[in-house]
């Protein structure tokens, strides 16, 4: 038996690090995954994937990745159940991610950079500095 998913999307929000009682870092995200056809009105449409994410990789997703970025996620399809506040059963499938990746066109972010002083001088490397 094999169970394997690798999934190529964009995440639909800020990805949020939480932590267990016991402190594990854990975060829950969804992908938009566009399928490899178009509707008959030619728009391509899109499934959305819940994905969850533990410890390191958790951590990582958070760190680099951002609201709209493209990421590679690989991992296994999950299934659990729970009652929620109202006392109804609840099922849920999702992709616990184990690898992540990163692609290319993935937008760049700004980096501040400290400004130049205005008087700055270049000064020429004679040889006799003292460092």
């Amino acid at each position: 038996m094999y169970n394997k998913a690798i999934l190529i999307g964009r995440l639909t929000a800020e990805p949020e690090l939480k932590y267990t009682q016991s402190g594990t870092a854990v975060v829950s995200f969804r992908l938009a995954v566009d399928r490899p056809y178009k509707d008959q009105s030619g728009q391509r449409q899109a499934d959305f994937i819940s994905i969850q994410a533990w410890r390191q990789t958790a951590e990582l997703v958070c760190r680099h990745f951002h609201k709209g970025d493209p990421i590679l996620v690989e991992g296994a399809i999950q299934t659990r159940s729970y009652e929620d506040r109202q006392g109804q059963n609840r099922t849920v499938t999702e992709v616990v991610a184990d690898r992540i990746g990163f692609l290319p066109g993935k937008p760049k972010r700004e980096e501040p950079t400290a400004p130049e002083p205005e008087d700055f001088q270049e000064v020429e490397d004679g040889g006799d500095l003292p460092f």
